[in-house]
């Protein structure tokens, strides 16, 4: 079993330099204004490195992360030591599990973004994310997160093919490059999940120096599925979008972004 000392170890490491690289990432802005029209506080389920906690900070907002990935949380740590005092009073951060995590306080505005609930295998871990969630929104309270919108034909496709997915320079040794590739190892249709391989190479020129792996296990969701689940989970759809930019859930969306609050 992974343990919070490993869990996402290798990831963590690489994890802000590679996503600072991936130009397709739209989601923040769009998290910033819901943070910011709640007024706050806000409460991130599966935080990461603080790549949307800190800016929501920045704006003078507070917010509370969970994760239950301890070198996650030690890169948040580390980035929160450079911040301003005043954004460091905005924030709060602990260990924990999306899934069983409680604690005595309710929140406008609970926030799950980047697809944390794609990491939720089974019906029961997805409910139990949900329910933490609803739990600590206040009655009037929003929740909102974001998933792939499937596409299937690439969901079953390429499976053990490597894909070289990004490419960065890693700030601390300019003369290194590192590529992430991804390796599609198994599809299982029945459990909609695939399992994978995220494969860090580090060159110095075109030398290979360091080869460093990590296995990978998504879920993916149908719309009927996701409204099953709301219904379950005693939550309703306030809004939803297909797009950060707002554009209707349809066959042309490539996320399903959802705002919902708890069922009247």
């Amino acid at each position: 079993m992974t343990t919070a000392e490993d869990y996402r170890q290798v990831s963590a490491k690489y994890y802000d330099d590679a996503y600072a690289t991936k130009e397709d990432l739209e989601d923040l802005e769009f998290y910033v204004g819901m943070a910011k029209a709640s007024g706050g506080p806000v409460l991130e389920l599966a935080c990461g490195t603080g790549r949307i906690l800190l800016p929501i900070a920045r704006q003078g907002i507070p917010i509370h992360g969970i994760d239950r990935s301890q070198p996650m949380l030690n890169v948040l740590r580390d980035k929160l030591r450079q911040e301003l005092k005043d954004v460091q009073e905005l924030v709060s951060v602990s260990h924990g599990d999306i899934r069983d995590f409680r604690s005595n306080r309710e929140y406008p505005l609970v926030i799950i973004p980047f697809r944390p609930l794609q990491h939720m295998y089974t019906v029961e871990d997805q409910v139990a994310a949900l329910q933490t969630a609803a739990f600590h929104l206040e009655a009037d309270g929003i929740l909102v997160f974001d998933v792939f919108y499937p596409r299937f034909d690439s969901v079953i496709s390429k499976v053990g093919e490597e894909l070289l997915e990004l490419e960065w320079t890693p700030k601390s040794d300019r003369s290194k490059v590192i590529r992430r590739y991804f390796r599609k190892e198994s599809v299982d249709k029945i459990n909609q999940t695939f399992a994978a391989t995220f494969i860090f190479r580090t060159y110095q020129g075109e030398r290979l120096v360091q080869e460093e792996t990590e296995p990978l296990r998504l879920s993916y969701y149908t719309y009927p599925h996701l409204r099953a689940l709301f219904l379950l989970t005693g939550l309703e759809v306030v809004e939803e979008y297909g797009s950060f930019e707002r554009t209707p859930l349809d066959n042309q969306a490539e996320q399903m972004i959802f705002v919902l609050k708890k069922s009247s």
